[in-house]
């Protein structure tokens, strides 16, 4: 009898821990939400690896939707002072391997003739992300990996940098990976926010030119 008292005394414990955890989860997140301002209209749990939580994860807000569903075809085409333009995706095996739920490419082009491409890409499947080091390299590519800080109007965000080079060209690589929540939970979708840009004056230069980018996207994180 007292063995059975003392397993239900453990079980309920247990239960209980897990409603806490649960609760201040939730709780967390309405919090940093609310301490992040009103002047955006969707929140996220942005991190730069998808396999597990590091220190880099930071709730962030952003100006459009970029929850899983066919709204993030709705980003504007005009971002700031860049054009952008839908490009097809005719490469067939980016969707028989990676099979997302929606993917978006487009092309962004500046006044002055700089470009950045932009990739979407949501999906409530694991297979369908993977690090872009592992396409540049296995079409040639010498490629370098590293985190870095996106400072935002009001704190900073994190995204993982492939400096990727072949011959005459370089590219430089940002990208990051938004969750609806702290929980992670894979069936809510999960979307891999990418930009590339070829290598400008200085690989500083092009960071500086991707950041400004993003910083029309996000506004706050914490």
């Amino acid at each position: 009898m007292q063995q059975d008292t003392k397993r239900s005394l453990i079980i309920i414990a247990i239960l209980a821990t897990g409603i806490l955890i649960l609760i201040g989860l939730y709780g967390r997140d309405v919090f940093l939400s609310k301490t992040l301002g009103r002047d955006a209209s969707y929140t996220f749990i942005t991190d730069i690896d998808r396999w597990r939580k590091t220190q880099r994860e930071r709730v962030v807000r952003a100006r459009y939707d970029f929850s899983l569903g066919p709204q993030l075809h709705d980003i504007p085409l005009q971002i700031g002072e860049w054009r952008g333009e839908d490009v097809p995706q005719t490469n067939v095996e980016v969707q028989i391997l990676l099979e997302p739920e929606e993917y978006v490419y487009r092309r962004y082009r500046r006044a002055d003739g700089r470009i950045i491409w932009l990739s979407l890409i949501g999906s409530r499947q694991a297979k369908s992300f993977h690090s872009p080091q592992i396409c540049y390299n296995a079409a040639g590519w010498r490629t370098q990996v590293a985190s870095e800080e996106i400072p935002l109007r009001k704190g900073s965000i994190y995204a993982m940098k492939v400096g990727a080079e072949k011959d005459a060209w370089t590219h430089i690589i940002l990208y990051f990976f938004l969750y609806p929540d702290f929980l992670r939970d894979q069936s809510k979708g999960v979307t891999l926010f990418k930009v590339t840009s070829p290598k400008g004056d200085s690989e500083e230069e092009t960071l500086a030119l991707e950041r400004d980018f993003i910083r029309e996207f996000f506004i706050g994180a914490r």
